[in-house]
């Protein structure tokens, strides 16, 4: 049990220290607490003394000014008038001693009895003073007044009394009042004090209370923004209106969360583009070196045919009828090589981005047959079977000689890759505001694996490089190039015959 104690007083302790609330709720009450427990302390030990201090000069100071008045009265009544209202106003006794000693002018009060014994404490002092009569002539001499407590009580109460020497007249006032019991008072006062302080402990700890929570808030409010800002997480601000010192903080500090949010957005919209430049970099170089690879092997068979070709001319190898099958070969290569150096030079303009689009309107029909036209003779050759699905008047906004090299370039890959007597289908569809333009032939499916591959650089399904099938593997990137560059959307997908490459065009209406 003892062990318990401990760990809930220590956890109690913890809290404290890490909470500002309580905090600042125990700091004001103490304080507040320690400041009235002061103020008890501080009325018990000179509360006292400070009321007699303050009774005997006050009756001094009446006094003074009963002299003055007393020295301007012009006859008897006058005096005993004045002498009257004194003792009505101050509650005391007030006789007048003159210079032979003797004590004259005294006034009848309610309370004769009361009265006498305050004349027979004057008369004591007197007597008591008159025996140490150096006393008396200085007070005369020195015109000094002299106020003490007398040790006669009345009614169990202790009296002042204050003697006022008067050289003008040679006389001496003397004025004695009771003093009221100090340690009544003090009683009387600590006992309200015991009431005034449990209420006033209760009224300190709501007053710290609401303090604590006016100050407190705002600052774990500020506390818990600054821990979320430190996580990087700037979504929560700072709701405090005050006009003072904290609300100022709170909208710096949302001036900060608003600063940081952007720059960290910022640095990390910088971050991901540096890492998809370094990413495209990477592929790139990667490009860059496949590009090199596969020029070299497409560049390499031309060019050993047409030195082996052409050493056989100039050796004089070759038969009489052979000498022009072997320039039709050389020619052929070059042409080959012709070809595949345009392309490349056409796929590097395209992907660098220098090439700007000559945009017109025109039929798309009529582009599509006359690009076709181009390979009649091949696909009479491999005995091909070609269909036209064809919308007429449909027209577009395009580059004419871009799109031709599109057509171009899927109905190469079409005749290369349909069989003898194969088919190859030409068609024209409507969606909305677009209009989907395709070229299906029949022949081997494309495996899955190599549906998003064959738009890249050199990539060919037949891995071998088998000349017989002709192409160098740049025809369908420098589509997609062209493709994107117009922002048109494309694709292929296996069909039951064969396989279906198509793009999509918008419609430009009348």
């Amino acid at each position: 049990m003892k062990i318990k104690n401990i760990f809930w007083e220590n956890r109690f302790i913890l809290k404290i220290r890490k909470n500002i609330t309580w905090k600042l709720f125990i700091i004001t009450t103490l304080v507040f607490i320690i400041f009235i427990s002061s103020t008890l302390i501080f009325q018990s030990l000179f509360f006292g003394k400070f009321y007699i201090n303050r009774k005997e000069k006050s009756l001094q100071n009446e006094t003074q000014k009963f002299k003055a008045v007393y020295n301007r009265a012009k006859d008897e009544d006058e005096v005993i008038d004045i002498i009257r209202s004194f003792e009505e106003d101050n509650n005391a006794k007030l006789v007048i001693m003159d210079k032979y000693d003797k004590i004259k002018f005294i006034t009848k009060l309610n309370n004769e009895n009361y009265d006498a014994v305050r004349i027979k404490i004057i008369d004591d002092i007197i007597v008591k003073w008159a025996e140490n009569s150096n006393l008396l002539n200085e007070m005369k001499k020195y015109n000094k007044a002299v106020t003490v407590i007398t040790d006669r009580e009345i009614y169990g109460r202790k009296n002042i009394l204050t003697a006022v020497p008067d050289n003008k007249k040679e006389e001496i006032i003397f004025a004695v009042t009771s003093l009221q019991p100090v340690d009544e008072a003090s009683s009387v006062i600590k006992e309200f004090y015991i009431y005034f302080y449990i209420g006033a402990v209760v009224l300190i700890l709501m007053l710290s209370l609401i303090y604590t929570n006016m100050v407190s808030k705002p600052l774990v409010k500020l506390n818990d923004t600054a821990k979320k800002m430190a996580s990087l997480d700037f979504s929560e601000k700072c709701d405090i209106k005050n006009e003072d010192e904290i609300g100022n903080l709170a909208n710096t500090m949302n001036f900060l969360s608003d600063n940081l949010d952007k720059a960290l957005t910022s640095l990390k919209k910088a971050n991901e583009k540096l890492e998809k430049d370094i990413e495209r970099e990477r592929r790139i170089e990667k490009v860059r070196k496949e590009f090199v690879a596969s020029v070299s092997h497409e560049l390499k068979t031309p060019i050993n045919l047409i030195e082996g070709y052409a050493e056989g001319l100039k050796d004089n190898i070759f038969k009489a009828d052979e000498k022009d099958y072997y320039i039709d070969v050389i020619i052929d290569e070059s042409n080959k090589m012709a070809n595949l150096v345009a392309d490349m030079l056409n796929l590097s303009h395209l992907e660098s981005g220098t090439i700007k689009l000559d945009k017109e309107i025109f039929f798309m029909d009529e582009l599509i047959i006359s690009a076709s036209r181009k390979f009649l003779k091949i696909i009479k050759d491999k005995n091909i079977r070609v269909d036209f699905k064809m919308l007429k008047n449909v027209k577009v906004y395009a580059d004419w000689n871009k799109m031709e090299q599109v057509m171009v370039n899927f109905t190469t890959n079409a005749i290369k890759n349909t069989e003898e007597s194969g088919n190859i289908n030409f068609s024209m569809t409507e969606s909305g505001n677009e209009v989907i333009i395709s070229v299906e032939n029949t022949g081997k499916n494309i495996p899955e694996e190599d549906m998003d591959k064959i738009w890249n650089n050199f990539y060919k399904i037949d891995k071998s490089r088998n000349r017989e099938l002709g192409g160098t593997g740049i025809g369908l990137a420098i589509v997609k190039n062209i493709l994107e560059l117009h922002g048109y959307k494309y694709g292929v997908r296996n069909t039951d015959k064969g396989v279906i490459f198509y793009f999509v065009m918008h419609k430009i209406h009348e």
